[in-house]
């Protein structure tokens, strides 16, 4: 008997897992019948998954521990077995403040934290504060570029506008002069820069290595209820992301998700951020970034705990939640790494030991111990080589200064 899992997604190329699931029968072989819902905003999404209009949902990490804390409209417990990705989103920005930036893009790219204090002096340049469009309050993308700002010595709350805007709208936006520049998830970046109304200025990969992107996100109460559907589902989606790092696959992936059902943009576009081909200024060549994106090796799926503490600790630093032990309990319950070890109990897929390690402590890949294989972690290294212990969160924000 087949199990219908509807399963909301945004147009971005980190939905390729759930659409390689769908389209290429890893899904089907688990009895699964997935009805991706295209959804628009983040917003949305929420609300469709917090409501039961779908059973799941492709979610920014950080908006599924803020609607855990009580941060985004209605509250309600939600768990994240799986990881969908991590990296795959870039920072441009109008041509003409580009232009009070280092002129090599590749230099920019390599040089993260020379870039960002370029970034504040372009701003006193400028005269005004720029306005920079996010695709959610509580996503990856925002809270690396307060983290990337504040390096800089910009206040992202006072020296700039954050805007909140879809990122299937950004390039509209960035067009009418409604924005300055974007952080968002692929293909979007890419528009602009392939339209020539933006220059790449930085990418998620060099600010965070293997920094947290989407999760997979259930209601609790639904997972805990459709244990053995949960488990289905996790081992086909282990499948296709395997099927979706392979580079021999990358241009068949690129089609399914030109596809107007799911992101609607040229193949060629979408398929630069797959293979990590990045075009930082029209008409430029493209610089390699391997990594840019990435949806299994290296333990990608697998949801440490750690890194939901991460997002939890520059929750507290922006002051959008307050500190404390029962707060940090609940975020780091958000990642479910028994779930995932549960599912995949029986394959060949190599998954640590550990639930939390130390983010930002590997500089080179790293074996480390495996409950089933061998399994080595790559490189991810903070841009600024700050390391984030999940046991002492005080100690990491007081690194930061005094309270805000």
């Amino acid at each position: 008997m087949t199990t219908t899992v509807k399963i909301a997604f945004l147009p971005l190329n980190d939905a390729a897992v759930l659409v390689a699931a769908r389209d290429m029968g890893f899904a089907e072989a688990e009895g699964l019948d997935l009805e991706l819902v295209r959804t628009t905003s983040w917003a949305t999404l929420r609300d469709r998954l917090v409501f039961g209009q779908v059973h799941a949902a492709q979610m920014l990490a950080p908006l599924a521990i803020a609607v855990t804390l009580g941060l985004s409209q209605q509250p309600a417990a939600l768990a994240a077995p799986y990881k969908l990705n991590v990296n795959g989103n870039m920072l441009v920005m109008a041509s003409d403040f580009a232009q009070a930036l280092d002129q090599s893009v590749a230099a920019r790219l390599a040089d993260p934290l020379g870039t960002a204090h370029d970034f504040a002096a372009a701003i006193g340049l400028w005269r005004r504060k720029p306005i920079i469009g996010v695709v959610h309050r509580f996503s990856s993308h925002s809270m690396m570029l307060r983290y990337w700002l504040a390096s800089a010595g910009i206040d992202p709350d006072r020296d700039v506008v954050l805007r909140v805007l879809p990122p299937s709208l950004t390039v509209e936006a960035l067009r009418a002069g409604e924005i300055d520049g974007f952080i968002a998830g692929e293909p979007w970046g890419s528009a602009a820069v392939e339209e020539g109304l933006a220059e790449t200025v930085a990418i998620g990969e060099r600010i965070w290595q293997r920094g947290i992107e989407k999760i997979l996100a259930f209601r609790e109460a639904w997972l805990e209820d459709n244990a053995e559907t949960v488990d289905r589902l996790v081992r086909a989606l282990a499948r296709a992301a395997v099927w979706c790092d392979n580079p021999a696959n990358h241009s068949a992936l690129a089609a399914l998700l030109a596809n107007p059902r799911y992101v609607d943009q040229p193949a060629e576009l979408i398929g630069r951020g797959l293979s990590g081909q990045i075009v930082a200024r029209s008409g430029e060549a493209p610089i390699a970034h391997p990594d840019f994106m990435l949806f299994a090796r290296e333990a990608t799926f697998f949801p440490w705990r750690s890194q939901a503490l991460w997002i939890y600790s520059q929750l507290v630093r922006w002051k959008m939640v307050e500190h404390s032990p029962d707060n940090a309990a609940k975020a780091g319950a958000v990642f479910r790494p028994d779930i995932f070890r549960r599912a995949l109990a029986e394959s060949d897929v190599a998954m640590p030991g550990a639930s939390m390690k130390l983010e930002g402590a590997v500089n080179l890949p790293l074996a480390v111990g495996s409950r089933r294989g061998e399994l080595t972690l790559g490189p991810d290294r903070f841009f600024d080589g700050r390391v984030f212990d999940p046991e002492k969160i005080d100690e990491f924000l007081a690194g930061f200064g005094a309270p805000r």
